[in-house]
């Protein structure tokens, strides 16, 4: 069974690594390998927000309020829109908090990225994401436990176990073992195994 990461990798991954390339002046193929080790972090952070403040209708009001699968139809113009940012925030506001500011100095030093550049990609990201998130509820019927379903793939409260084989697939040509720095982030921002 594929994950919401392989399904968002597949479906959209191409086209938003070469934007991604484009917005940030960084080479597509540097893209493509950040894209699989991010989604995991941002799913950990939904996945946390679930298990902390009232399970699956949590979800469903982060996609009510933040979601909008409207942007997978202008996915240039989003992320031309969040590299714009003058203030871009990793935290996410609560969503990942100082774990988004870590995986950011950990993107930019295993991608040899300025921080300024670094600083931009979780928060140009996201939004595709909760919008793929949401299409799948809203077009699907899964509703707001289908999707707290795919968030923890296996059912077994650990998302860290659904995501870190993206996270170490990532790393496959990308050198410096950065795949176990951010597999670790993402246990520490769960609470769970590292």
């Amino acid at each position: 069974m594929n994950t919401v990461v392989d399904e968002f990798m597949k479906a959209f991954g191409p086209q938003v690594s070469k934007q991604l390339a484009s917005n940030l002046g960084i080479n597509t193929k540097t893209a493509q390998q950040m894209l699989p080790q991010i989604a995991p972090l941002i799913l950990g952070g939904l996945k946390k927000q679930m298990q902390e403040k009232g399970g699956a209708p949590r979800i469903d009001h982060i996609l009510n309020k933040y979601g909008n699968q409207n942007v997978l139809e202008n996915i240039s113009s989003v992320l031309s829109q969040r590299a714009n940012d003058p203030q871009p925030d990793p935290r996410l506001g609560g969503l990942l908090g100082e774990s988004g500011v870590q995986a950011t100095q950990m993107l930019a030093k295993q991608f040899n990225l300025n921080s300024d550049t670094a600083m931009k990609i979780i928060p140009m990201l996201t939004p595709l994401l909760l919008g793929f998130l949401t299409k799948k509820r809203d077009t699907q019927g899964l509703g707001s436990q289908g999707i707290a379903a795919l968030i923890d793939q296996n059912g077994d409260g650990q998302i860290l176990d659904d995501v870190v084989g993206f996270l170490m697939k990532g790393m496959t040509s990308g050198g410096k073992g950065g795949g176990n720095v951010l597999g670790s982030l993402l246990g520490s921002l769960l609470g769970g195994r590292k």
